[in-house]
């Protein structure tokens, strides 16, 4: 191996600020500009978070820890590049980047932990589209890490410290519901849902993978039961993956819980699906529902998500060397 190995850290990308919202959106729903009210209504939101536009500047700091924890003690062997989804730096324009560096072995890593079709692999169809395009390094990819040791390890603590952040009553009864994004469904010829990911019926990849994390997070800390939730359901005429976070925490209050910690597994850093979804939409539903509310710190570019990806990124090119 000659060169550098590039490391392409992907992510969902996001609006650079208030005057991008509608290019942003559009390019989310494939070239079709959402309405004025819906318009509105996202503006709306970033708003009352602040007009915060984190993401970029998240992914970039994951990618540079990711590569400095990679090289440590071996500067320069990987060289670490970030491509979003629907914003720029694109995908594409990374690849590019990538090629006109001489980078000539490359791994992709979206910052998503659990795989779907619709979300992960849209990802890799992107990257691999670029090289046939333009030509490009030679890529492989890590399509999940949902079940890593370290992933859960983390997320094990960050729950735990979101249960100690609650009134002392509460901490002991507790629940605790662990979120993704949801994701389309749609219906079949005998009129039960499917995910559009495959043909399971009822179960399927993303959602078994969202409920594994939640198990062996569990199974760490000695939770006697959880919830699962999706979250931030699109304004689609389609179905979407439920039962959604705001029913979840309804029915465990009705329970009798004094306190629900949301633990979103399916997301790495903070953005609107964290900042207005949780910290204000699911954080009012659990107030009026008369309990308390807490919710998980996530990743982002902590030491301790930087050396799990770094981890996951050298068991990947050892398994590929062995394969």
């Amino acid at each position: 191996m000659t060169g550098p190995v590039g490391v392409l850290v992907m992510a969902y990308g996001s609006a650079s600020g208030p005057e991008d919202v509608e290019r942003y959106y559009t390019d989310i729903r494939g070239g079709r500009a959402p309405s004025a009210e819906h318009l509105d209504a996202l503006r709306e939101r970033y708003a009352a978070i602040g007009n915060r536009f984190p993401l970029l500047d998240i992914t970039g700091r994951q990618a540079a820890g990711l590569e400095a924890r990679l090289n440590a003690g071996h500067d320069g062997v990987f060289r670490a590049y970030i491509g979003m989804k629907h914003s720029r730096p694109s995908i594409a324009e990374a690849v590019e980047r990538m090629r006109a560096d001489g980078i000539d072995r490359a791994i992709g890593i979206v910052m998503a932990p659990h795989w779907s079709g619709m979300s992960v692999e849209t990802y890799v169809e992107r990257v691999e589209r670029a090289v046939a395009e333009r030509g490009g390094p030679r890529f492989t990819f890590v399509r999940s890490y949902h079940d890593h040791p370290l992933f859960v390890d983390l997320l094990a603590s960050r729950v735990r410290d979101a249960i100690a952040s609650l009134s002392g009553d509460n901490r002991e009864k507790a629940a605790v519901v662990f979120s993704a994004h949801s994701l389309p469904v749609r219906s079949t010829e005998a009129g039960s849902l499917r995910c559009r990911d495959c043909e399971c019926d009822p179960s399927c990849r993303y959602r078994d993978g969202l409920r594994e994390t939640a198990e062996l997070v569990a199974g760490r800390l000695g939770l006697d039961s959880f919830a699962i939730g999706w979250q931030s359901a699109g304004r689609t005429s389609d179905p979407w993956w439920g039962p959604p976070v705001d029913d979840v925490i309804r029915d465990l209050a009705g329970r009798g819980h004094p306190a629900v910690v949301v633990c979103s597994a399916g997301f790495t850093a903070d953005h609107l699906e964290i900042l207005y979804d949780l910290d204000i939409e699911a954080k009012a539903v659990a107030e009026d529902a008369g309990i308390e509310f807490a919710r998980t710190e996530m990743p982002n570019a902590d030491p301790a998500f930087v050396r799990a990806l770094a981890v996951i990124v050298r068991e990947h090119l050892g398994a590929v060397a062995a394969a």
